[in-house]
C-alpha cells in the first residue's frame, strides 16, 4: 500500500503539535468548482491560524495522503471521475489506484490509524427517512461507533431522521454533546426540537473528556455538535418546510438509493435561493476553528500532566 505523510503532519507527530484532521469528500463531491479548492485552502488557513497544523486527507491515484500538499489538493479537486471513498471503498480506490475524496467515516479512520485525534467537519451522516423500514444507514455511524476520535460537525445532515439517528448513537456508546448548546444542531439550523443530554461549556471540558474515554478504553468517537453561527443559520421550521416539499417531490419521481440525497441538496439550494450553501460554509469554518482549539488545550494538557 502507497502511503505518504505530508512533511508538515510527519513534524506535528514528532513534535507533539496540535493537528486536526480534514475531510475531502466535500472538494470531490460536496461542493461545486471551484469553491470546492477554495473552501479546503480556507480550512486549513483557519486551523493553521487558530494554532494547530491541518492535516487534510485523501487518495490520489491510489495512494493515500496525509496532508494534501496545495498540487496534490488541485489534482483532487479538478479529478473528473473521483470516488466517494467511506470504509469500505479504500481498498477498492488502492488497488485499483483510483483517486477520492474521504466521508466522515474513512477521515476519522485513517485520522486515528495514523495518530491524529481531532476531526472537523461539516455534518455526519446518520439513519435516512424511512430507515426503520429500509435499513439506510450512513456508514459513517459504525465507524464512529469503533474509532476514538473526537469529531467536530454541526450535527448531522438535516435531510436524515434526526430521532432515529441519535437513536442509533446512543446505542452505539458514541458522546455525543452539544457545545453550548442543549439541543441537537440541525447542520443548517442552529437548533432543532430534539434535546441533547450534555453540553460542553468549554473547550476544556471537551478536551477532560476525550483523554477520560481513552484512559478507560473505550472505543468510540466523541461528537461534538456546534452550531452554526446565528448570522447564516435557516429557522428550523423554515428548514423544515422546505425539506417536507423537497422529500416529496424525490418520492412521487421515484428517486431512489445514492440519489436521493446530491438531489434533496441541489433542490433545497435553489428552493433556499443558495441560502444552505451559505450555511453550510460558515459551519465548515467554525467546525475548523474550535476543533483547532481543542486540539490545542489536548496537547496542552497531557504537556502538563506529563511535565
Amino acid at each position: 500500500m502507497k502511503l505518504s505523510i505530508g512533511g508538515h503532519v510527519l513534524s506535528a507527530l514528532r513534535e507533539k503539535k496540535p493537528l486536526v484532521a480534514l475531510e475531502t469528500a466535500l472538494v470531490t463531491h460536496g461542493l461545486p468548482r471551484p469553491l470546492n479548492l477554495e473552501t479546503a485552502v480556507q480550512l486549513e488557513e483557519i486551523v493553521t491560524q487558530s494554532g494547530a497544523v491541518p492535516c487534510t486527507i485523501g487518495v490520489l491515484n491510489g495512494e493515500i495522503i496525509m496532508g494534501l500538499n496545495k498540487s496534490q489538493l488541485d489534482a483532487l479537486a479538478m479529478e473528473e471521475n473521483p470516488l466517494k471513498l467511506g470504509v469500505r471503498e479504500l481498498p477498492v480506490a488502492v488497488a485499483q489506484k483510483r483517486s477520492g475524496g474521504t466521508t466522515v467515516a474513512a477521515t476519522a479512520h485513517l485520522a486515528h490509524r495514523y495518530g491524529i485525534g481531532v476531526f472537523a467537519t461539516g455534518g455526519i451522516g446518520g439513519v435516512h427517512r424511512g430507515g426503520e423500514n429500509t435499513f439506510d444507514i450512513s456508514g459513517d455511524l459504525p465507524v464512529l461507533a469503533r474509532t476514538p476520535v473526537t469529531v467536530v460537525a454541526s450535527g448531522a445532515k438535516a435531510i436524515l431522521d434526526l430521532p432515529l439517528t441519535l437513536e442509533y448513537l446512543e446505542t452505539a456508546g458514541i458522546t455525543v454533546g452539544g457545545y453550548q448548546t442543549n439541543t441537537l444542531p440541525a447542520f443548517y439550523s442552529a437548533a432543532s426540537p430534539y434535546p441533547l443530554n450534555l453540553s460542553f461549556d468549554s473547550v476544556e471540558q471537551v478536551a477532560q473528556t476525550a483523554m477520560s474515554r481513552d484512559e478507560l478504553g473505550l472505543q468510540a468517537a466523541i461528537l461534538l455538535c456546534n452550531p452554526v453561527p446565528g448570522d447564516s443559520e435557516i429557522p428550523w421550521d423554515e428548514l423544515m418546510a422546505m425539506i417536507v416539499n423537497v422529500d416529496r417531490e424525490i418520492r412521487e419521481e421515484g428517486v431512489v438509493g445514492q440519489d436521493v440525497t446530491p438531489q434533496m441538496l441541489r433542490r433545497l439550494f435553489t428552493l433556499s435561493d443558495g441560502r444552505t450553501l451559505q450555511a453550510n460554509l460558515a459551519l465548515l469554518k467554525e467546525n475548523a476553528r474550535l476543533g483547532a482549539e481543542i486540539a490545542q488545550t489536548l496537547i496542552s494538557i497531557r504537556g502538563k500532566e506529563h511535565g
